[in-house]
């Protein structure tokens, strides 16, 4: 029989197998921020041991750090006492740092790719969910507890569980206005929230293949709100593409070596899933989440359900979420009032969502009373933006490009929407006080986010846009 994307990596990295339990498996890339890692390091330091492998380690400043007049010293009591944790303990232990005011900082997820450090068939942790990112390059990448970046700071290895394997397909074309958010944000809406739970999930099909990298990055970065222990993408000519000549991506016979390894790196015909799915990518409409997780969504032509189309076990539950984000059951989303938009996160801050972006708002003016956050998810791409007029764009437009950082993702730094106003966002979860306390987010792509800077309220992106753009 045949292997999964998933079994051949795994297999590569198990170290050792305890009889009846969990697998000891090996770690490539560990990245690090302020926020989960100044714990972890308290732990070697009381036991007096050091980083085992610190140049396998990579950690930047993201979560907790301002995005406006970065050379100022942070305001925040506590995100500036973390900030100078992860500065001290890195200097300690010798691990490359790209802190405030380095080239390379930027949200820890976006940062990896850009730079060539993420690649195939590697395993990859961090102590954040969001590191299913990386699995679009075909790597298992999953998020890891507090005690669990200890122990792979002492060890370089993991105690870990083999996951049960899901495959989804997306097969078909994309219709115009319809990108990879809303791709990911439909297959939640069919499997909802706790649909992948206890699985690897392989995204596969012809609509999966024709994405970019950074549109594909998107998918993967959400699995986790599916409740997957991570995502992944089998690597081809486009992740290949991506890599080459980034900055710490192989050269020379280096890279020749690692070519041969990574064009290996696919699901066998006969390899069997415990669960597969396939969706129709013609179905998928621009999608906007309604209530206060991730799998609550429906196309922007739809309507919040009615309490007679809600499962009776769940009718409880989402009676309470509609109370809080001030919605009607049974009422169309499309006209619904917006006030903040954020276009940003380890979702969507890459240079292709930033053009998206500016590809659509050229030449038009945001609505005058929504405030509009565009932040970049790094240096790199902040650099990018203004080499190629972007933020020109959004400065004519009344939009503000900031710094980058995970900003309005989540109520951990300065970047909070005000209680009771409501905030389209391009990150991955819309949880009750998630971007404040008592803030109201709808998810959406860049696009329809876009749209809702212009006119003020959730539409349809397809009334106004008519090309196909593949993110």
């Amino acid at each position: 029989m045949g292997k999964t994307l998933f079994e051949k990596i795994w297999e590569r990295h198990v170290v050792k197998t305890i009889d009846g339990g969990p697998s000891v498996l090996y770690i490539d890339k560990h990245f690090i921020h302020e926020v989960t890692s100044p714990q972890a390091f308290n732990g070697l330091n009381k036991r007096g041991i050091k980083v085992f492998r610190p140049q396998q380690v990579v950690a930047t400043a993201d979560h907790n750090v301002p995005t406006l007049n970065q050379h100022l010293p942070i305001q925040e009591e506590l995100s500036r006492r973390q900030v100078e944790a992860l500065h001290k303990n890195c200097a300690e232990h010798g691990i490359e740092l790209y802190g405030l005011g380095h080239r390379y900082q930027g949200i820890v997820h976006v940062i990896g790719p850009e730079l060539g450090i993420t690649q195939p068939g590697m395993t990859i942790v961090c102590g954040d969910s969001h590191t299913s990112t990386h699995g679009a390059f075909g790597s298992i990448a999953f998020g890891i507890g507090t005690s669990e970046v200890e122990m792979v700071m002492a060890t370089q290895c993991l105690m870990q569980s083999m996951p049960k394997l899901m495959r989804i397909n997306i097969e078909g074309k994309l219709k115009p206005g319809v990108v990879s958010k809303d791709i990911v944000l439909y297959i939640l809406s069919k499997i909802t929230a706790s649909g992948a739970t206890g699985y690897a999930v392989e995204f596969a099909g012809s609509a999966i293949r024709e994405l970019s990298m950074e549109a594909r990055m998107t998918i993967c970065n959400m699995s986790i709100e599916m409740g997957a222990r991570c995502g992944m993408i089998a690597p081809d000519v486009t992740t290949i593409n991506y890599i080459k000549g980034r900055e710490f991506a192989p050269k020379g016979e280096e890279w020749n070596e690692q070519l041969k390894y990574w064009k290996s790196l696919f699901t066998d015909s006969d390899a069997v899933f415990d669960k597969e799915i396939t969706l129709v990518a013609e179905d998928i409409e621009p999608m906007i989440t309604y209530g206060t997780n991730p799998g609550m969504g429906i196309g922007v032509s739809g309507h919040v359900p009615a309490l007679n189309e809600v499962e009776e076990n769940e009718k409880v539950s989402f009676q309470k979420s509609i109370n809080y984000m001030g919605l009607q059951a049974g009422a169309p989303i499309k006209g619904q009032k917006v006030d903040y938009v954020f276009i940003g996160s380890c979702t969507n801050s890459r240079i292709e969502d930033l053009r998206m972006v500016a590809s659509f708002v050229k030449g038009k003016q945001k609505a005058s009373d929504v405030e509009v956050w565009v932040v970049p998810g790094s240096k790199q791409v902040e650099k990018q933006a203004k080499e190629e007029g972007i933020d020109r764009v959004f400065e004519e437009a009344g939009f503000l490009l900031r710094q980058p950082g995970c900003s309005a993702c989540l109520g951990m730094n300065e970047d909070k929407i005000p209680a009771g106003k409501y905030c389209i966002s391009t990150s991955n979860r819309n949880f009750e006080g998630r971007q404040g306390p008592n803030a109201r987010t709808f998810l959406a792509s860049p696009l329809t986010a876009a749209l809702a800077a212009i006119t003020g309220k959730v539409g349809d992106v397809r009334e106004y846009y008519h090309e196909n753009v593949e993110m």
